[in-house]
């Protein structure tokens, strides 16, 4: 795992722990304070443009999932798109790419 694939893999993980960690947290406190979703993400001209900034971000990065993984024989990539429904686009996404890291190494190392 010290070949530069597992270090781009491992770097990924620790990313998808910290999205996980924090969605977790912060969507702890926020249904605990009975805080309005709908209300933080679209209040302000700036939650707005953070919020769309999201989306747009997130309709690049489903797509280039799915294609990515089906190009690379990747199973369950479906699973990842809804998963991140459940937790956060910040941890789906990293976990994608640690997953891709290690597809990556398994096809490089059966090529050699």
């Amino acid at each position: 795992m010290k070949t530069q694939r597992g270090v781009k893999a491992n770097y990924f993980f620790i990313l998808a722990a910290i999205g996980l960690i924090t969605a977790w947290i912060f969507n702890g406190i926020a249904v605990m304070k009975s805080q309005d979703y709908l209300a933080a993400w679209f209040g302000t001209e700036v939650d707005l443009v953070l919020s769309f900034d999201i989306f747009v971000v997130a309709f690049a990065v489903m797509p280039f999932m799915i294609w990515e993984g089906r190009r690379l024989g990747m199973k369950n990539i479906w699973a990842y798109i809804v998963v991140a429904m459940f937790t956060a686009m910040a941890f789906t996404f990293p976990l994608f790419l640690a997953m891709r890291e290690l597809k990556l190494a398994k096809l490089e190392a059966a090529k050699a």
